[in-house]
């Protein structure tokens, strides 16, 4: 099983996927063929791109008779924010490390 940061850097990684995740933030629940419409590719890939987008967690489905909606789940995005925090934290020590070497040679 893959962390779920590779998983959701894998998911945001295509730019349609993005431009999908995107719309479902800030326009709110969609269906397949609303989104198609924006996405510039077809239906199929569409529901493509969002099988992905679902299994990272970044985007909820919901059965409405013959149609699926989706909404984004933004709270799926800890996993990346927590990796964000502990990456920069790790970069600010080497930084100040760096910098501390570069104050003692001038």
């Amino acid at each position: 099983m893959l962390p779920p940061t590779t998983t959701i850097f894998h998911a945001l990684g295509d730019p349609t996927r993005r431009t999908l995740f995107e719309t479902l933030t800030r326009d709110g629940e969609r269906n397949v063929r609303a989104l198609t419409v924006t996405a510039g590719v077809s239906q199929p890939m569409v529901s493509r791109h969002l099988a992905i987008l679902t299994k990272a967690g970044l985007v909820v489905a919901r059965r409405a008779g013959r149609e699926t909606h989706f909404t984004a789940r933004p709270e799926g995005l800890v996993p990346l924010a927590g990796w964000m925090t502990r990456q920069g934290g790790f970069w600010n020590v080497r930084m100040d490390a760096l910098e501390g070497f570069t104050d003692e040679r001038d």
